[in-house]
């Protein structure tokens, strides 16, 4: 393996069509495709201030390394890339990727980062800003996650979630096969027109969550007081270790609670309309 080392380059890809290269405390400066159809890469100490420096890329290790905000949209249409101790102050990140292996990455400008990747396994990520993080990516598995980016996990399959903190609006719609454990999920309009989404040791808060939904499961967990008008028009078997301020047109299945505050059951409820609300002590069940 070639290895460079305290260099600095610039303009229009420098190192296009290398493979077999380490590259050590090497600054790549502004310019376009620095590290383009490369495989085989390895990055330690290294700074990345211009765009698309990993593009096309088959085989990388990114570690201790600085992505600038110039680094815009600097890994896209590459695989088999382990990433560590880095931190990414650029947008655009990860786009039609695969086979990617996370671990302690903080990124400042999440914005439309993870589009459209597969097989994504992560430990200890921090997302701030930004929007629509995740979206269309599949097979996701995260361990510890801060995020305060919005509309978080829109329109994606086959997720496993621990550990996470998200402050945000609009998550987790859409998506299918989706379990959550010991997590905070802060927003409103949580996981809408969701399917086979399913909540463990949560603590949910925000305004109308779990709407739309199709074979939703909660299991332990607790809402927040502005959880209002909950659960319409959704199939859900729930157990939540708290009072419920209000649940609105729950189509089928059974809620347990530890109170409800307002239960608004109208004529506009879809079929089968039989969806049981029941309190801990199971001695009141407030049928449709």
């Amino acid at each position: 393996m070639e290895l460079i080392k305290d260099k600095e380059f610039g303009g229009e890809r420098p190192l296009f069509g290398t493979h077999d290269l380490q590259l050590e405390n090497v600054i790549i400066r502004a310019g376009e495709s620095a590290i383009k159809e490369c495989s085989n890469i390895i990055a330690t100490n290294c700074r990345f201030e211009g765009n698309y420096p990993f593009w096309h890329v088959h085989g990388f290790t990114i570690d201790r390394c600085f992505f600038d905000v110039g680094g815009r949209s600097a890994l896209w249409y590459s695989d088999h890339l382990k990433m560590k101790d880095t931190r990414i102050d650029a947008p655009k990140m990860f786009r039609e990727m695969s086979d990617i292996e996370m671990e302690n990455v903080e990124m400042n400008d999440a914005d439309e980062v993870f589009w459209r990747c597969n097989d994504l396994h992560i430990k200890n990520l921090k997302l701030h800003g930004g929007t629509y993080p995740f979206m269309f990516s599949n097979n996701i598995y995260i361990d510890g996650l801060e995020s305060d980016s919005k509309y978080v996990f829109q329109y994606v399959k086959n997720v496993e979630l621990h550990n996470a903190k998200i402050t945000t609006k609009d998550a987790f719609w859409e998506v299918e096969n989706v379990t959550v454990y010991d997590s905070e999920l802060n927003g409103e309009y949580l996981g809408w027109h969701s399917r086979n989404l399913r909540l463990v040791n949560c603590h949910i808060t925000g305004e109308q969550p779990l709407c739309y939904a199709h074979d939703l499961v909660l299991e332990n967990c607790t809402f927040g007081a502005d959880c209002d008008r909950a659960f319409e028009y959704s199939s859900v078997q729930a157990t939540i270790n708290s009072p419920i301020s209000g649940v609105k047109n729950p189509a089928t299945g059974c809620i347990t609670a530890e109170s409800y505050g307002e239960i608004i059951i109208d004529e506009n409820i879809k079929a089968p309309a039989d969806c049981e609300l029941k309190l801990w002590d199971d001695t009141t069940c407030f049928d449709q």
